[in-house]
């Protein structure tokens, strides 16, 4: 593949893996959320995750073609049989279930930024991209609608609902500056018309951050020092327990059918 193929491999690997790393967490919450109403909702909230991710999985299968063995790449092929350094996720996504304010916490602020984004990949010159936007903005919309009204609910709460929705958000901040970064590869696929503008992304994020943590009661963190790496395969400790989880069932019965 040329550049411009290998820029669209991966800037697609990046939204699959976030999607499917943050239904990961998600799915770990389940039978620790505070109502029973509340489990079932992280469960469909991380099917539709793992829904964006295995379409972003299937595309990018296409544009690599099969491995040197002839394989064709599967989406289980970039679920399971990838390292830990070859995942492209931010690292907000990653971060773990510490308490119930950090799952809605990380779970808001991805999702303030996931729908302007697919907003905008709707109108993407890459018919593949606009489709599959045009399916995930609608549940993007949910997922926001639903975290939202839990930092609210939790800020604007009992004082210890506040403050652990404070320390969440105090402590998430660092990652999200990431989301928000553009290297070559962004650079080329805004210029072709592919990929979202994420200076425009981000100025959207931060009305819709702003105006739920002032409801909420809660202070808007100063940006100060961000933490990267997550998009180039630069991950936290707590990843490689994550992804060998995640992977270990396909592993140890490698080719099983159900």
């Amino acid at each position: 593949m040329g550049s411009t193929d290998d820029h669209l491999v991966t800037y697609v690997l990046r939204q699959g893996d976030r999607a499917l790393i943050l239904a990961q967490r998600l799915l770990e919450e389940i039978t620790h959320a505070p109502e029973i109403e509340e489990d079932m909702a992280l469960s469909n909230l991380a099917l539709d995750l793992i829904g964006q991710a295995r379409g972003l999985y299937t595309y990018a299968g296409e544009l690599e073609g099969p491995d040197d063995d002839g394989n064709a790449r599967t989406e289980d092929h970039y679920a399971y049989w990838r390292e830990q350094h070859e995942f492209l996720n931010p690292l907000l996504v990653e971060q773990p279930n510490d308490d119930f304010a950090h799952v809605i916490g990380r779970q808001f602020l991805h999702d303030a930024m996931a729908l302007p984004y697919w907003q905008a990949m709707m109108s993407s010159g890459d018919d593949t991209l606009a489709a599959l936007a045009g399916k995930t903005v609608k549940e993007t919309a949910y997922h926001l609608r639903h975290s939202r009204s839990w930092v609210v609910r939790l800020g604007d709460g009992t004082d210890e609902s506040h403050r652990r929705m404070q320390t969440a958000i105090d402590h998430l901040w660092r990652y999200t500056g990431e989301l928000f970064e553009r290297d070559e590869v962004d650079d080329s696929l805004v210029d072709a018309g592919v990929a979202a503008d994420a200076d425009a992304v981000r100025d959207e994020w931060r009305r819709t951050v702003d105006a739920a943590l002032t409801e909420a009661t809660l202070t808007v963190p100063d940006d100060g020092v961000m933490q990267s790496g997550g998009r180039h395969g630069r991950h936290t400790e707590p990843f490689s327990y994550l992804i060998g989880e995640m992977q270990v069932l396909a592993r140890a019965h490698p080719g099983a059918s159900w």
